[in-house]
């Protein structure tokens, strides 16, 4: 028996667990038990799916090479001849299938994001470019169906902004979303630019799992509550009234400020949503980094600091540093269109995975 095959005995044993599990009404009454096994069971399922159609091939292989040894038919060698040469590559298709569904998922991909886009070096071009990369991702959610919610937002300026967060809830969105973090850099005319030269600016992408009250103990004697009134847009009602909260964690000094909502509960609960995120990812950075050193990752490497994308309007041309893609579709990236990206970022990182030995 192949490896493969001794591996998918123990994957089937867990499967027919979880399938059994899953119409237990003790487990259907517990919510957070059910959901999480409800996730096992779709995963594990894909897997065999793919395993049913390769034990099948393996079969009708073995089937065939009996035909060629021990039948005189000239008929039958010649079919069971034929049959081997349209098997034998479905056999290596479906090995290198199954060997990318045996590289383990990181258990934060299907965990629910927010992002943080923050204008960097460049003045009021690179609020600008915040924006632009702001209604890029919205335009990307939009096409994978996913529902997205404003947490707040400082304008540029000129347009744009110099810091917006939104939260994007939906299937893998963090395993889909984790390779934007970083720094991206644009080269372009700017609109505030009379000699027509170009310039280079930049903005910073923060892609946090969602946490949930379980991956972090925040302890209230650990969180200083301040209120305020808003600042900007928003009407009489939102500056006349303090319902602007900030939230800084005592222990590590991280500050987080919500003012969008007009009621203080609201602004409180996206706050305290935000802050739990980043103490997890804070966490999650170190793990990151030794994940990376290990595998010499080029891909994910938790440093936020690493400048990773380039878009340069003048030749219509991205390119993402990490892996060395360069594509000459600027405006339909620009438009939301991020498949061809994200999917080349994630094959380099399962090759990485491969090389190193992860696998189920």
């Amino acid at each position: 028996m192949s490896d493969l095959l001794k591996k998918y005995e123990g994957i089937k044993i867990r499967f027919d667990e979880v399938s059994n599990l899953i119409v237990d009404p003790d487990v259907i009454s517990d919510v957070k038990r059910y959901v999480k096994l409800n996730k096992e069971y779709k995963d594990l399922k894909k897997i065999v799916d793919v395993f049913e159609k390769y034990k099948n091939v393996v079969e009708n292989i073995q089937s065939s090479k009996e035909i060629l040894s021990s039948n005189e038919d000239a008929e039958f060698k010649e079919m069971a001849k034929m049959e081997l040469e349209e098997l034998e590559p479905q056999k290596e298709q479906l090995e290198e299938e199954i060997k990318m569904l045996l590289i383990p998922k990181d258990p934060e991909d299907s965990k629910n994001v927010i992002i943080e886009i923050r204008a960097g070096t460049g003045g009021d071009e690179a609020s600008i470019f915040a924006g632009d990369l702001y209604r890029m991702y919205i335009k990307y959610i939009e096409k994978k169906g996913w529902k997205y919610e404003l947490m707040t937002e400082h304008e540029g300026t000129s347009g744009g902004f110099k810091e917006i967060s939104f939260s994007v809830e939906g299937e893998d969105v963090y395993g889909t979303l984790k390779f934007e973090s970083g720094v991206h850099r644009v080269q372009r005319v700017p609109a505030t630019e009379s000699q027509g030269r170009v310039h280079t600016s930049a903005a910073t992408v923060a892609v946090l799992p969602e946490a949930e009250d379980v991956d972090v103990d925040l302890r209230d004697e650990d969180i200083k509550k301040d209120t305020f009134r808003s600042s900007g847009a928003g009407g009489q009602h939102v500056n006349k009234t303090e319902s602007a909260v900030r939230l800084t964690h005592i222990p590590t000094g991280i500050v987080v400020e919500c003012q969008d909502g007009r009621s203080q509960i609201k602004n409180y609960e996206k706050a305290l949503k935000v802050l739990r995120s980043r103490i997890y990812e804070m966490e999650l950075q170190k793990v990151q980094q030794e994940r990376a050193a290990a595998r010499k990752s080029q891909v994910s490497t938790g440093d936020r600091s690493a400048k990773i994308r380039t878009y340069n309007f003048p030749q219509g041309r991205v390119t993402d540093h990490r892996i060395g893609l360069t594509l000459y579709n600027l405006d339909a990236v620009m438009n939301g269109d991020l498949d061809e990206i994200i999917e080349a970022l994630r094959m380099a990182e399962n090759a990485e995975k491969m090389e190193a030995g992860e696998t189920l």
